[in-house]
């Protein structure tokens, strides 16, 4: 097989890209929501180019039971849950299963959600832009939590932007959007957020709220606080 380069080399680079692509919704009526912890990394670079605040929208994957990397679900932080139906008939979980998954991963939330104190609190977003950013979409499940949880709020646009996709993550967002960015979509049985990195890691939590730290627009009571 070919080698390919990844198209980007870091976050911070893949989300000036992005801010390029999305420029035509720069102005304070636009929202950007990071999803952390990797989609922050990206996001703060298109937030300063818009010219926009960025809050943070906490979903979690939905694990499959003894496999941490893998996910059946996701939900958000209000309990609104989308479940890969094909992956839970093939998994054969129990609705006892699923539900003690789906608490473990509200548990997170509502640690990260203590963590990240008002960075976490979205400000008003009904008829405004809101651009939902990750650091990519691998089967769009998250996203697309993400994507119903903003709707609700009734935006008058919602955008999700990332700079790396599957196909079939691509296909199962286009309806649930206005507008999906996407500069690096892949096809093919197997895909990974990280091939698409020449430098990848986890982000941490610290790291995250210092990326906070250096935005020029701050929650009212400081970055961190509840």
């Amino acid at each position: 097989m070919p080698y390919h380069a990844p198209p980007f080399r870091d976050r911070a680079q893949a989300g000036q890209v992005l801010a390029g692509m999305l420029a035509h919704h720069a102005g304070p009526g636009t929202v950007v929501l990071a999803v952390p912890n990797g989609g922050v990394a990206v996001g703060v670079p298109v937030a300063w180019a818009l010219g926009c605040p960025l809050r943070l929208l906490v979903v979690r994957k939905i694990q499959i039971p003894g496999n941490s990397e893998a996910g059946f679900g996701a939900v958000a932080s209000d309990g609104t849950a989308i479940y890969n139906q094909e992956l839970l008939a093939r998994l054969g979980l129990t609705p006892a299963q699923v539900e003690i998954q789906k608490q473990k991963a509200l548990a997170s939330i509502r640690e990260r959600l203590a963590l990240y104190g008002d960075w976490a609190r979205p400000p008003e977003l009904g008829g405004r832009t809101v651009i939902l950013v990750d650091d990519g979409l691998a089967s769009g499940v998250t996203m697309a939590s993400a994507a119903g949880i903003v709707r609700q709020q009734a935006p008058a646009r919602l955008v999700v932007a990332a700079p790396t996709a599957s196909a079939s993550a691509r296909q199962r967002l286009l309806p649930l959007v206005d507008e999906l960015v996407c500069p690096d979509v892949r096809a093919g049985p197997y895909f990974a957020v990280a091939e698409a990195y020449a430098h990848w890691r986890d982000l941490e939590v610290d790291e995250v709220l210092r990326l906070l730290e250096n935005l020029p627009e701050q929650p009212e009571s400081g970055p961190g606080r509840a």
